[in-house]
């Protein structure tokens, strides 16, 4: 099979940075984040882009899909595919590998599968007819449209319920096909319980190492707690504990076992994946040497 992708894949802390890093490193790639959040400025700490993982022997591995937009921009899962896509030809265009490098399930599912996803314009009219409805009558409104809803994050801002309405019922225009993605999938796989007790490490290192101070930072420059949940577990517990709804003990523990149950949930996307037709090969931890012989195996062959 001749492939014209990487991709390295698995739960949060279990280093597919920092193997994908030294895998482009090794074979001239360049490496495209699959990851919603990563988008943003001025979140690093509680989004996890750890930069100094993109260095290798004092070189600094070209990335995509990181620092692209300001916290209050929108981002989903058209544009990622959107991104993505550019990213992919500019990276050919430099004879480069691409390598595609994440957790968000669904962004990955997305280019694996070849999800064909179209453009809707922005109907204003519409918009503010609905944003007239309570969030509870979008919710009912937006859940009969679009039963098979892929992100669930579209059900908790009133914002982005309104415009998944839109896209669920607005004429479409229909987009240019995309390249065929053939990944090479690598996945790294650890024992879950390996991957509570990195999971739980790292988050007192980050929350005693600048991330409340953060999650702090984009209050100040407007970005509202309700807009701070639709950033992810570390932002909504944190907001909570800004706003004294939980000590910092409770924040701590509720935030800790969230994370657990994520990581759990990105495995269960990734079974999922497998059982739809995408090869997975796993290796046992970011295992550099397994994951190379895999490459040269396969991509090479």
């Amino acid at each position: 099979m001749n492939y014209n992708l990487i991709t390295i894949l698995g739960p949060t802390a279990v280093g597919k940075t920092r193997l994908a890093a030294l895998l482009a490193n090794r074979f001239d790639g360049e490496i495209i984040s699959a990851d919603s959040r990563q988008v943003y400025k001025k979140m690093n700490i509680g989004t996890g882009k750890d930069l100094d993982d993109y260095i290798v022997d004092g070189k600094k591995i070209p990335y995509h899909l990181i620092d692209i937009l300001e916290p209050t921009e929108e981002f989903n899962l058209f544009l990622f595919t959107q991104y993505f896509y550019k990213a992919f030809e500019e990276i050919n265009s430099r004879n480069k590998i691409p390598f595609l490098v994440g957790g968000t399930g669904l962004y990955l599912h997305a280019i694996l599968k070849g999800y064909k996803l179209n453009k809707v314009e922005f109907n204003k009219q519409k918009y503010d007819e609905l944003n007239k409805l309570s969030i509870e009558q979008l919710r009912d409104r937006l859940k009969k449209v679009n039963p098979k809803l892929h992100n669930t994050t579209d059900l908790i801002i009133k914002d982005r319920i309104i415009k998944a309405i839109i896209i669920s019922e607005e004429k479409m225009d229909i987009l240019p096909e995309n390249p065929e993605i053939k990944s090479l999938t690598i996945g790294i796989y650890l024992d879950r319980e390996k991957v509570k007790e990195r999971i739980s490490s790292r988050l007192k290192y980050r929350l005693e190492n600048g991330m409340i101070e953060e999650v702090e930072k984009l209050v100040a420059d407007g970005i509202t707690f309700d807009k701070l949940e639709f950033f992810g577990l570390e932002y909504k517990y944190i907001g909570m504990y800004l706003k004294c709804e939980l000590n910092y003990n409770d924040m701590f523990q509720k935030l800790n076992s969230a994370i657990h149950q994520f990581a759990k949930r990105q495995m269960t996307w990734f079974r999922k994946m497998e059982r739809e037709g995408i090869k997975i090969h796993w290796i046992d931890g970011a295992d550099y040497k397994a994951a190379e012989k895999i490459i040269l195996e396969n991509y090479f062959s």
